[in-house]
């Protein structure tokens, strides 16, 4: 049996759960337990504050743990990145009051900022030669320059919509992040043989994001024009048609570039395109 850290609650939970489900692990969660099992897989799910994931995958509370890189980083515990999962991404930014006439990063010198982070951000401070006063708080950074309780805050940002609430401005990023999934490294031969098995399912789920299933019918005569700018996998799969003159074409395209290659598909006289969502791909 594999256990895995989740958060508690919050949108990292959300994402974890949603991940979970589309690898078609089933675990019925309650905000009353802590410890769930899964019902298909052996897997046991238990549900921590963020900031406590990161030591209890290093101590072996838990085997395993997804928790937001930037936690991971603050923590500096002892446990593994194990795969970049590519969700809740967020960044950690320096954020000022609006109409703040900013100058550069050297503005920060002998300020104070109030933060949640205070180890990413001496850090940061450090490599640029900066000396602040960092004021360590937990809750609601946004509001202390409002309140007089720092010049500038170093938090969280994701859509920035709570910094122009508080009449806050952005001005520095410092991190980017995302989820992470983290290990023990003490973890034993059947714990390594089932994570092996989720990150096989969660790689499936992975690749499936964003890509479109193309089926087409086509001109026989145009076929390698249009094959050329199909960017598939390996390469498209030619079906004959009762017409020998046309032929369908099936293939996977990134969402990004999808209106651009059907336009160049429909001037090479491609017809009846269906295009289908891909739930699993496996590579």
């Amino acid at each position: 049996m594999l256990r895995i850290a989740v958060q508690a609650k919050g949108r990292l939970h959300e994402d974890t759960m949603a991940l979970l489900c589309e690898a078609d692990i089933k675990v019925c969660s309650s905000k009353r337990t802590l410890l769930v099992q899964s019902s298909n897989f052996p897997l046991e799910v238990f549900f921590l504050r963020d900031d406590d994931i990161p030591q209890s995958v290093a101590n072996g509370i838990a085997d395993v743990g997804i928790v937001g890189e930037n936690e991971y980083l603050e923590r500096n515990k002892n446990a593994q990145i194990i795969s970049r999962l590519g969700f809740s991404k967020c960044r950690l930014s320096l954020a000022i009051p609006k109409n703040t006439n900013y100058t550069g990063i050297h503005w920060f010198d002998g300020k104070k900022i109030a933060t949640s982070y205070p180890n990413i951000l001496s850090g940061f401070f450090s490599e640029n030669n900066i000396h602040a006063e960092i004021h360590v708080i937990t809750g609601s950074v946004e509001i202390s320059p409002g309140i007089g309780l720092a010049d500038a805050i170093f938090d969280i940002v994701s859509s920035g919509s709570t910094l122009v609430s508080n009449n806050l401005c952005e001005v520095e990023t410092v991190l980017k992040s995302e989820a992470l999934l983290i290990g023990n490294r003490n973890m034993n031969e059947e714990k390594h043989k089932i994570l092996n098995e989720m990150l096989f399912r969660f790689e499936a789920v992975k690749s499936a994001q964003d890509k479109k299933y193309v089926m087409m019918n086509a001109p026989k005569q145009r076929l390698s024009d249009i094959i050329a700018v199909l960017p598939g996998i390996k390469s498209p799969t030619i079906i004959p048609l009762a017409d020998e003159e046309w032929c369908s074409i099936h293939t996977v395209l990134d969402e990004k570039r999808f209106w651009e290659i059907i336009g160049k598909l429909k001037d090479l006289g491609a017809q009846g395109i269906l295009v289908t969502p891909i739930e699993k791909m496996i590579l």
